[in-house]
Parts: C-alpha cells; structure tokens; sequence
C-alpha cells in the first residue's frame, strides 16, 4: 500500500483500494484526478523467472497490439495501467465453444504480432527448462516434494521428448481465466509476468489445461489455429504440451509452498493441479 501511494505518477494524495486474487502480485486500484488506474506491485521472483524488465516491455508491446491496457507508468516494482472495466472470466466462461472463438484471435495476436513490438532483451520461455530449474529449487529449499521428484523430473523428460522440434512465437504462457477481462464489445488479456519466446503449443495447451476444455473443442481450437486437420503426430505433440503444462503449474505451486509470502493455499493448489497432471499423463500414454 504505502509503495502504490509513493508513486510519482499522482496529482495528489491517493487511497488505494486492495483488489484480491493475485498470487504472483499485489493488485490494487487507484482514482486520481477523476481518473482509475490499474497498480501491480511486484518484484523479480528469479526462483520463477520472473523479471520485471520483461513484463514491462511485454506490457507495452501488448498495448500496442491492442490486447492490454496502456501503461501510464512504471518504476522498480510497480506498474500502473489504465483500468479497464468488465468481468473477470471464470473457467466455466473460458471453455464455452463461444469465448474460445474469441480468445482465438487474441492469442494469434500475441504470437504473430507481439514480436513486432518488443523493445529490448527478451526472455525464453521454454517449460522443460522450467521445470528442470523448479527441481534444482526444490532439491535447495528441502521441499516436502522430494520424494516424488526424480520421477517428476523423468516425466518431463519424456515429455520433451515427444514434443519434438518446435516453431518459435511470442507466448503469453500463463492463460489462466482470471488473465482475460470481458469487456463486453472486447476482450484484454493481461498479467505478463511469463512472457518469452515458446512454441504455440505451450499456450494453446496451457489455454485448455487451465481451463479444463473438453477434448473434442480441444482438437477444434488447434484446427482453427493450424488452419488444417490435426493429425495424430500433432495430436501426440499439443497432448505431451499439455502435460508438461499442467506439471509447471504443478511444480510452480512446489516452488510457491516454499518461497511465496502471499496469503494462498498453496498446498492445495498442489494437490489440485497434480491430480488433474496424473489423469492427463494417463490419457497421452494410452494415445
């Protein structure tokens, strides 16, 4: 609260309002001059390969592509973007047929036109090395996982594996619900804190994952995306994406038990995204 007030960017003295829900950032909404704006508060968080730097520019590119709010400000920690209205989607929202055709476009966006407009270095997204670098953190941190690790760890293995090589895009590489606001006449898509470069796969699959979409708007979303059949090759690749996936948000949570200050339940959202990893694991080995 008190860094949302010492920001340069107010005319006068401000009270910031708490908007709960973030578990990476404080979030807060701020009135100033008759204006509402937008706060996340956060600083690097290496253990996740969150760097401010980077979402900062990623923030800017994707107001420039017309998917997120402009920034009006930014200093170490904090950004302040123009608030937007609308509704926050839910799960059950993101996986009607309807809200995916029109989170389609958004993610197309992101991926082909992105690129145009990052400024300055950028990070790398890749989730094998993602949760390759979760397992050295939770071997430092003696996580109460560590039994289930090795096994974990040759899993993503397999899963890189059959991934295979990939076509390189500009990912967002976090759809969770709560990253699209429904606008009414438009959709934003927010929180950039794990852009980079990745295979489409990543995002489309972490779409679906996150979201629990059925396996027949699944395949149609990847053909829409593609723009032709999906055969059984991409099939295998997009449901081996899908997994490794669902253990980085998994492994994530691991990292998050140990390190987060923020109040969440971490353990539970544990427990929660590696059941849902063990019945995907299940349904691509019998592919």
């Amino acid at each position: 609260m008190a860094r949302v007030e010492a920001l340069t960017c107010w005319s006068g003295k401000i009270q910031p309002e708490i908007i709960k829900g973030g578990i990476t950032n404080a979030n807060f909404r701020v009135e100033d001059a008759g204006r509402r704006y937008f706060v996340r508060i956060g600083d690097d968080i290496p253990v996740h390969g969150v760097m401010r730097f980077n979402e900062l520019a990623a923030s800017r590119a994707a107001a420039e592509c017309g998917l997120s709010p402009q920034v009006v400000h930014a200093a170490p920690g904090a950004l302040v973007f123009e608030f937007v209205d609308g509704k926050t989607l839910a799960a059950e929202d993101v996986r009607q047929p309807a809200m995916l055709a029109r989170i389609l476009p958004l993610v197309r966006k992101c991926h082909r036109e992105m690129p145009l407009h990052v400024a300055g270095p950028a990070l790398i997204f890749w989730v094998f090395h993602v949760l390759r670098d979760y397992g050295h953190s939770l071997k430092a941190g003696n996580s109460r996982h560590l039994p289930t690790l090795p096994r974990l760890l040759d899993i993503a293995a397999e899963l890189e594996k059959a991934v295979g090589p990939v076509e390189i895009v500009y990912g967002h590489n976090d759809l969770l619900p709560s990253n699209f606001i429904d606008g009414g006449d438009r959709l934003w898509l927010i929180d950039w804190d794990y852009a980079g470069f990745n295979s489409p796969l990543f995002d489309l699959a972490n779409l679906c994952s996150n979201n629990e979409v059925p396996v027949a708007d699944e395949t149609r979303l990847l053909e829409a995306y593609f723009e032709r059949k999906a055969d059984a090759a991409l099939l295998r690749r997009y449901h081996a994406m899908k997994c490794a996936s669902l253990l980085r948000e998994t492994m994530w949570s691991m990292i998050s038990e140990i390190h987060s200050t923020l109040d969440f339940d971490y353990a539970a959202y544990t427990a929660e995204n590696l059941a849902r990893f063990e019945r995907a694991l299940g349904d691509f080995r019998n592919m």
